[in-house]
C-alpha cells in the first residue's frame, strides 16, 4: 500500500473497525442483520478503491470509484440506522460517522476532480 494514498489508507482502516465492530455486534450484542449489511458495505468501500487503483482505463477507475462512493453512502445508513435502534452508542457511531464522512468527502472529491478534468 503506497503510504501517500489516503483513500486507500483510510478506507482499509474503516474496514478494519467495522470488520472488528462486527465482531462485537454478533458475539456480544447477537445482532446479525443490520451489522452483517454493514460487514458487506463497509469493508467493500476499500476493496472497490483497489479495484479502481488497478483500474484498466480512467472509465474503469471511475466507475470503480462510483461503486466505492455508493457503499460509502449504505454504511453510512447502516451505522445511523444501528445508533438509532441502540445498537451502538452515541459516541460509537460519532467515531465511525466522522471516518465515513471523510471518506465520502475524499471519494467525492476525487470524481469531482475527474470530472473537471475530463470537461
Amino acid at each position: 500500500m503506497k503510504k501517500d494514498n489516503i483513500i486507500q489508507i483510510k478506507s482499509y482502516n474503516f474496514a478494519i473497525r467495522i470488520v472488528k465492530l462486527y465482531k462485537h455486534l454478533s458475539q456480544e450484542k447477537k445482532e446479525f442483520v443490520l451489522s452483517k449489511q454493514l460487514l458487506r458495505s463497509g469493508t467493500s468501500i476499500g476493496a472497490n478503491i483497489e479495484e479502481a487503483i488497478g483500474g484498466q482505463s480512467r472509465k474503469d477507475f471511475f466507475a470503480k470509484l462510483s461503486i466505492a462512493y455508493k457503499e460509502a453512502r449504505e454504511s453510512h445508513y447502516w451505522i445511523r440506522l444501528l445508533k438509532d435502534t441502540d445498537f451502538l452508542t452515541q459516541q460509537e457511531s460519532e467515531s465511525l460517522l466522522k471516518d465515513i464522512e471523510e471518506i465520502l468527502k475524499i471519494i467525492g472529491s476525487i470524481q469531482k476532480t475527474i470530472r473537471n478534468t475530463n470537461s
